[in-house]
């Protein structure tokens, strides 16, 4: 079904405006540059400017991080080659659930971006959405999948849904409001993902900025050691620099030395 959620498609932004952003990023405290782009996958016309990007971003000393959706094998490489250290492409939910929210592309599709993105070398970002109707059961199996991987991803971004009016999933919480999930369950799935991939940096990404300030203590208490800061997630609005820190000071949070910091990405930059 068609979305009418009045978001605009734009185009890529300027290589030096992203660059111009990720120093911005880097003088706030953030470590890592996450950037975004709402493809389905991207063309081999819009790589030369992509693998720019990334070689402008590391050459400040930030490490990068892309999502531009599927990725054919030769893109991994090409991204691989320019210095990309992870690439994020999540797996929504449950194989089981999967289909009931998304059409555009297959489960298996994801799986096997992220095989091409480990072969070429590249660290490995996925994780999934929760709060869009399913069971505990489905997050179960979302945190499974993930967990049974030949290789832990290196980080896991747990998302709680933003509802979007016009979306299908917008529409459908907005008439069901019991279908949304509670923090106790959605600070339960972050410790689920926590214990069973206790390697990984298990990231509190969108719905921050819905999210009380209690909650997102419970969440870094059982488990989350990283979040996604700056003012947008692609389209998803989200808590600031500013305050972020507040709160971080407020918990007793520092960003940890010789490691990836909790407070390790920016927001998304490019849009479409």
């Amino acid at each position: 079904m068609k979305a009418d959620s009045g978001v605009e498609a734009t185009k890529l932004m300027d290589v030096q405006a992203v660059l111009q952003r990720a120093a911005q990023a880097k003088d706030a405290g953030s470590q890592r540059f996450c950037m975004g782009a709402a493809w389905r996958n991207p063309k081999d016309r819009d790589m030369p400017a992509i693998v720019e990007i990334v070689k402008g971003v590391r050459s400040m000393g930030l490490e990068t991080c892309m999502t531009l959706g599927m990725l054919e094998p030769h893109q991994a490489a090409m991204l691989a080659e320019a210095g990309l250290d992870c690439y994020n492409h999540n797996i929504d939910s449950s194989p089981e659930y999967y289909e009931r929210v998304i059409s555009a592309r297959d489960f298996q599709c994801r799986l096997d971006t992220l095989d091409h993105v480990r072969k070429a070398g590249i660290n490995v970002c996925s994780g999934g959405i929760v709060g869009m109707g399913e069971t505990r059961e489905d997050r179960v199996g979302f945190v499974h999948t993930l967990a049974t991987l030949p290789q832990h991803p290196e980080s896991v971004p747990v998302n709680a849904l933003v509802p979007v009016k016009g979306t299908v999933l917008g529409n459908m919480l907005a008439d069901t409001p019991l279908a949304k999930i509670d923090d106790i369950e959605f600070a339960r799935t972050v410790a689920v993902a926590r214990i069973t991939m206790p390697r990984s940096m298990v990231r509190l990404s969108a719905g921050r900025e819905s999210m009380s300030e209690a909650t997102q203590a419970l969440c870094f208490l059982a488990g989350a050691n990283s979040i996604f800061t700056g003012d947008k997630l692609l389209t998803a609005p989200n808590a600031g620099d500013d305050k972020d820190g507040a709160l971080f000071a407020k918990l007793g949070l520092t960003a940890l030395k010789g490691e990836e910091p909790a407070r390790a990405c920016k927001a998304a930059v490019p849009a479409e």
